[in-house]
């Protein structure tokens, strides 16, 4: 089929779905009698009668010669043969197989992402000028005491607490507490 042709046939369907748009719109009004017994108009028609109609219209379509028939009794009867070799997969046994595999598969893709964790051992607020006076030895006060759990950071977000160990001359943190989801969410707010 020509580009010419293409166009032509986009041209009649646009006009063909303008018809029925008029029409319907005439039956949902009740302004027109004669639109409201037309076999097209308002939704009784089921999808078979819709498809019939289809199949009777292209079928016309292809008994026609020359520009008005689509391109041709060829093209039409394509079209025709296209419709009715429409094939889709059943979404309902795609739905019943198991999905282990493919949640498999999106794990191992976040698997590789780094994340910046980090644990705080509590926090200060300090003028500039006395943090300039800041030295080797001087002592800064935190808003925690002694004892109180460390929280560990993960991309800013609070997800566990913990405390303080040594291991092998470093330094490490024993979690002792996991946020949960609900605690998370609720610190979003």
């Amino acid at each position: 089929m020509s580009q010419d042709e293409q166009e032509a046939l986009a041209a009649q369907w646009a006009a063909q779905l303008e018809e029925e748009a008029k029409t319907d719109s005439r039956v949902a009004t009740g302004s027109d009698a004669q639109a409201a017994t037309t076999p097209n108009a308002g939704s009784g028609l089921d999808d078979e009668a819709l498809a019939a109609q289809w199949a009777e219209a292209l079928a016309d379509e292809a008994g026609k010669s020359g520009p008005e028939a689509f391109g041709g009794a060829g093209a039409a009867s394509g079209m025709a043969s296209q419709a009715a070799e429409a094939h889709f997969k059943d979404l309902t046994e795609m739905s019943r197989q198991p999905k282990d595999n493919k949640l498999k598969r999106e794990l191992d893709f976040i698997l590789d992402i780094p994340l910046d964790v980090s644990v705080e051992l509590g926090r200060t607020r300090l003028l500039i000028n006395e943090l300039l006076q800041l030295g080797q030895g001087s002592v800064v006060e935190l808003n925690k005491l002694a004892g109180e759990p460390l929280e560990v950071y993960v991309n800013g977000k609070l997800v566990a607490r913990g405390e303080a160990v040594v291991i092998n001359e470093k330094f490490g943190v024993r979690l002792t507490d996991i946020i949960s989801p609900i605690e998370r969410v609720k610190q979003l707010g």
